[in-house]
């Protein structure tokens, strides 16, 4: 019985991670809305997103 509750509890931790790395990488492939504002060598940079 101990077997099956070491490997119930392997498959869940596995299956949280792969969760919780699909929610990081979609919010990560997400565009971030409004205005960017870069500043740098070549002076100031606006975009709209």
């Amino acid at each position: 019985m101990s077997r099956n509750n070491g490997l119930y509890l392997i498959i869940g931790a596995l299956v949280v991670a792969v969760i919780g790395l699909g929610i990081y990488v979609y919010q990560e492939e997400q565009e971030p809305s409004g205005v960017e504002l870069k500043i740098g060598q070549n002076g100031v940079s606006i975009e709209e997103n």
